[in-house]
């Protein structure tokens, strides 16, 4: 689902919000029962209080269910960092004695809840490697595996196209940074800070390109 669009999303906020205001301002709606009192609902988008209308009632607040669900998992899939990304070298600014991913991949196993960090590349002594992390954008460290150069990571949901991270070695911090994904969602950058083979800060800047 990379076509759905960031307007697909802001759609589908403002129909769960329209639907949500429209029940609350109905003298009968109640929280406690705003799922269940069928014949409430039906009053709220019908007008009309005829318990004989629930039978049809029912078929169209499940369709209606179905269509915000749908709408609202497309928009979670939908995310802008979902997806395989590839280096572009030539147009990257990379610091000397430090390693490069050559390319990363998103996967969003549940909407929101977890996230798969793959990561293909060379370390600062040539070597290749292939790193894995996963959990959550909420700060919090998780393990990495793979990556001689560090053993967690973290990232922090700064806006809808743009994360920090924070990498860890054995409790030490060794690099950190920010991506950020363009608005048409096609190249994104990350600028960061990290070690040469010295021990050295220095600072990177790379280009990726969506495959």
């Amino acid at each position: 689902m990379d076509h759905i669009t960031r307007g697909a999303r802001v759609r589908a906020r403002e129909a769960i919000a329209s639907m949500l205001s429209e029940f609350r301002s109905d003298p009968s709606f109640s929280p406690r029962c705003a799922v269940w009192d069928l014949p409430a609902i039906g009053n709220i988008l019908t007008g009309n209080q005829n318990p004989g209308f629930i039978g049809p009632m029912r078929t169209k607040i499940f369709g209606l269910i179905l269509a915000v669900c749908f709408l609202s998992a497309g928009a979670c899939f939908a995310d802008p960092h979902k997806g395989t990304w590839k280096l572009n070298a030539a147009k990257s600014q990379l610091g000397k004695g430090t390693g490069r991913n050559n390319v990363v991949n998103y996967e969003f196993e549940f909407p929101g809840l977890r996230t798969k960090v793959l990561i293909d590349g060379v370390d600062a002594h040539g070597h290749a490697f292939h790193s894995a992390w996963e959990g959550r954008f909420d700060g919090k460290e998780r393990p990495v595996t793979g990556d001689p150069n560090s053993d967690s990571r973290s990232y922090t949901k700064v806006n809808e196209n743009t994360l920090d991270f924070t990498i860890k070695k054995a409790g030490h911090v060794v690099a950190a940074g920010r991506i950020v994904v363009a608005a048409d969602e096609k190249t994104r950058t990350v600028t960061s800070w990290s070690r040469d083979s010295q021990g050295k800060k220095v600072k990177s800047i790379a280009f990726y390109d969506r495959e």
